[in-house]
């Protein structure tokens, strides 16, 4: 065995009940190397990289670390090996410091008390190597998603781990902070240090990472150096030569009446004169860089957010009729970007949460659920969007990233709103998600629904969009048809706030 290769697992088992998680895995990573392990939802790869952590153990197989057999059988095993997962869903204490929380598993000490000096000081120095400096006393609570990935991420360093797995790393980080994040990914890979890298975005895979392996139903389907990989040959490999077809398709919409009017609409330091229309079955797409006001201005139209002023329009009965913020829920159904803090409540059932928006329609005598038809209704949308669950009282909180974010879709479904604003929908899914959620919009756009999506992903918004709104600072710069390229689209939201930034 070559001495480069840190890491081997070699036909690696798990099953759970009614399920075989893991079919005879194999996966290597050399030293120095960042290797990315992708594939659809329930493909394998938590459950393969939960087996490395020591949070799980095999049925079957052998991990075998710098060339000797491993023995990992709890995270404490996984540590000792030099082995840090960096998890997707961060696991920070908001009421503590950013230094307690760097800190919580294991307080550097001095003659029996907690040394807070020498924590600050290490704390500072894991934030250096990824470009911020934070004071260390500041309550995570105070910070940004982004920032708190950045602290995630840095506490795994304090460790100075050999093998480090980044389980969507990127999901909550600025375009600079995700360049930062790939500038120590590259440091660390000439230090020896190897990267282990899960994403859903394969634009991620071919920037930082030099090998691919690709799970598929529990089974390693295929891989190799990134140099001979395609996009479109990674996807086919996820989801089958069939179903790539259509996750390159679009159909364009044909627009109508306009359903939404929104004009001069205001909030200082945030919304400058926002003016915009909305077609009846077109899928309008709200594009800008992070930071540019495209979920504060959703969030502004539907109530969430105050306004300073400005008019809002609504078609009913076949006519335009002003509305207030606190009434558009009557209207437009509001899929939050950030689904499991805001739009799902992750300790209810599945079923609880399909029914969350529609509850007074299933009141048959006050104030008590028609339970009959909220099963019926449940199961109706469950098997629509093709959720995959074990029954209708399932915790919501144990399904996949896609199928929470089916369910979170379905509610409004049920609710049949004529207007859908959806705030990064395909965030974290895999692409046989996105494309199942593409499917939703698309048929959304052609039963007369009007759409209206943000995402930070410029590929996927342009294979949906039938048109875009680009958003800088607060402002729409400007509107470009369906044929704009990349090049237009980046270029009007990056080319406006370069210009306001020399003008300063």
């Amino acid at each position: 065995m070559s001495e480069k290769i840190a890491l081997r697992m070699v036909d690696v088992e798990k099953s759970f009940p009614g399920v075989q998680a893991l079919k005879s895995v194999s996966f290597e990573a050399h030293s120095g190397e960042a290797v990315a392990l992708v594939g659809a939802n329930g493909a394998g790869k938590s459950t393969l990289m939960n087996v490395l952590a020591g949070v799980i153990q095999q049925d079957g197989g052998e991990v075998y670390i710098k060339g000797e057999l491993a023995d990992i059988k709890s995270p404490t095993d996984a540590f000792r090996y030099g082995i840090t997962f960096v998890h997707q869903e961060m696991a920070m204490l908001p009421t503590l410091t950013i230094a307690e929380n760097m800190f919580i598993s294991k307080f550097p000490k001095q003659a029996g008390m907690i040394n807070y000096r020498k924590a600050h000081k290490m704390s500072l120095e894991a934030l250096g190597r990824l470009g911020f400096h934070f004071p260390p006393k500041t309550r995570v609570s105070h910070l940004s998603p982004g920032d708190r990935q950045i602290v995630e991420i840095a506490r795994a360093l304090l460790s100075n781990p050999q093998i480090i797995i980044f389980d969507e790393p990127t999901s909550s980080l600025t375009a600079r902070e995700k360049e930062r994040l790939f500038e120590v990914i590259r440091a660390l890979k000439k230090e020896g240090v190897t990267i282990i890298y899960i994403t859903h975005l394969l634009d991620e895979v071919f920037n930082i990472c030099d090998r691919a392996y690709v799970l598929r139903n529990g089974e390693t389907v295929g891989g190799g150096p990134i140099k001979d990989l395609t996009y479109q040959k990674i996807v086919e490999m996820m989801i089958g030569t069939k179903e790539v077809k259509d996750y390159f398709a679009h159909k364009k919409g044909k627009a109508g009446d306009v359903i939404l009017k929104v004009e001069n609409l205001n909030r200082a330091g945030i919304l400058d004169n926002i003016n915009f229309a909305l077609r009846k079955g077109e899928v309008l797409g709200l594009w800008g860089l992070l930071g540019s006001g495209r979920t504060e201005l959703l969030r502004a139209v539907v109530g969430l957010d105050p306004i300073d002023s400005g008019s809002m329009s609504i078609r009913d009965n076949g006519k335009l009729k002003p509305f207030q913020p606190n009434e558009a829920k009557q209207w437009i159904g509001m899929i939050t970007e950030n689904r499991r803090e805001e739009g799902l409540l992750l300790p209810k059932s599945v079923m609880s949460n399909l029914s969350l928006a529609n509850l007074r329609n299933m009141v048959k005598v006050w104030p008590l659920v028609d339970r009959k038809e909220e099963v019926s209704l449940a199961r109706k949308f469950v098997d629509r969007l093709g959720i995959v669950i074990s029954n209708l009282e399932q915790k919501v909180a144990t399904l996949s990233g896609g199928n929470q974010q089916k369910v979170v879709v379905a509610r409004w479904l049920e609710r049949n709103p004529i207007v859908f604003f959806m705030d990064e929908p395909t965030r974290g899914l895999d692409v046989g998600a996105k494309a199942e959620i593409r499917q939703i919009i698309n048929e959304l756009a052609e039963s007369g629904s009007a759409i209206l999506v943000v995402s930070s992903e410029i590929e996927e918004i342009m294979s949906i969009s039938d048109r875009y709104l680009v958003m800088s600072q607060g402002r729409i710069v400007e509107e470009l048809p369906k044929d704009a390229s990349k090049d237009q689209l980046i270029t009007s939201a990056a080319g406006t706030l370069a210009s306001n930034n020399k003008k300063r």
